[in-house]
């Protein structure tokens, strides 16, 4: 089973900044990106980062992208977590953006994923044929 880490490095209140990586089932990294998030507000729906810790990933439909997408499982009173393309935090739910960089384009003094589109599809690449993962969230920082 492959395991989706994401280390996060910068927890703010607006925003969380981290890597996002990849190891497939041999233990091999395939993938490493940069990724945004909402900051850190308690776990609160649609406003907050999910805690640190491990849950389960499935690839599932998602009528509201029409296409499939990885969410996560096991989040205390949250749904809907899923890997998605953005730009800014400010198009997060709770959800998780990769990127390819990392700047300041709306020159609001927070930094944004560039080149999302890019880095999410090299993602879903990487993830392969599989249907189920593993993921684990890891605060480097607080």
């Amino acid at each position: 089973m492959k395991t989706v880490f994401i280390i996060r490095y910068k927890i703010g209140r607006k925003q969380s900044l981290g890597n996002l990586l990849i190891r497939n089932e041999h233990g091999n990294m395939v993938y490493v990106r940069h990724l945004l998030e909402l900051g850190w507000l308690n776990n609160k729906r649609n406003i907050s980062c999910i805690p640190h810790g491990t849950y389960d990933l499935k690839l599932e439909h998602s009528p509201k992208f029409g296409r499939k997408l990885w969410e996560a499982y096991g989040v205390s009173n949250r749904s809907e977590c899923k890997f998605h393309v953005a730009n800014f935090a400010s198009q997060l739910n709770g959800c998780f953006a990769p990127g390819m960089a990392k700047f300041d384009i709306d020159r609001n003094g927070e930094k944004d994923m560039v080149n999302s589109t890019e880095a999410f599809n090299e993602f879903m690449d990487a993830m392969g044929s599989s249907t189920k993962a593993r993921l684990v969230v890891i605060n480097a920082k607080n």
